[in-house]
């Protein structure tokens, strides 16, 4: 009985030793990493993503325009005012023109298209004259000087006025240079065009304004 005691004793001191061996690796053994390499939290439950709020819903905006439009070119209303100094001395007057078609040309010597329809200009002018048609071009923000030069050039044979402060070209709406206005002989605008036209445009333009006339190209 006695020698058994020791081996008793032997037995229960090595269990006891391989209990707190095992108890230790348990505590101090590192957490197990997930498959995205975070490591896992047990007291945090997993959730779903809040669903997201929708957004304001898209709406299609105009593009703004830039810049001021010629609208509709004044056609069925009574013309602008236009009083402007004359190439040359004297004053240009719409109103005074008043029972006479008049054709009016906003343009500038820089432009290449005003360049090109000087000519054909001078031609209905001249041909239309004993029809009572008056054609008249507006240079816009220029001296006199150069617009004096510009129109002995190309032989002009009707008369150019000069609006300096671009007061006119705003009354009238004529930003786009060259732009052109037929008006009749009760002061209506009957037809408009911007420039770089060609005689077919300016013969239904001037055809316009001279009913009864068989205007051509």
């Amino acid at each position: 009985m006695s020698s058994r005691l020791p081996i008793a004793a032997g037995v229960v001191t090595g269990v006891l030793a391989a209990a707190v061996v095992i108890g230790a690796i348990v505590a101090f053994a590192p957490e197990p990493i997930g498959p995205s390499g975070d490591t896992p939290s047990p007291s945090a439950p997993s959730q779903a993503p809040p669903s997201a709020s929708p957004g304001p819903t898209a709406t299609a905006t105009s593009t703004p325009t830039v810049g001021p439009i010629v609208s509709g070119f004044h056609v069925g209303e009574p013309a602008p005012p236009l009083v402007v100094p004359q190439v040359g001395g004297g004053e240009i007057d719409l109103a005074a023109l008043a029972g006479s078609p008049v054709w009016v040309n906003f343009m500038a010597t820089w432009c290449p298209e005003c360049q090109e329809e000087f000519p054909r200009m001078n031609g209905f002018a001249v041909r239309y004259a004993d029809d009572g048609l008056i054609v008249l071009a507006i240079d816009v923000r220029e001296e006199e000087g150069l617009v004096a030069a510009f129109a002995q050039s190309l032989n002009a044979t009707f008369p150019m006025g000069l609006d300096l402060d671009g007061a006119a070209q705003r009354a009238w709406e004529a930003y786009a240079l060259p732009v052109h206005f037929w008006i009749d002989a009760d002061g209506i605008v009957r037809d408009g065009a911007f420039g770089g036209i060609g005689p077919d445009v300016m013969a239904r333009g001037v055809g316009r304004i001279l009913p009864g006339v068989d205007v051509t190209p």
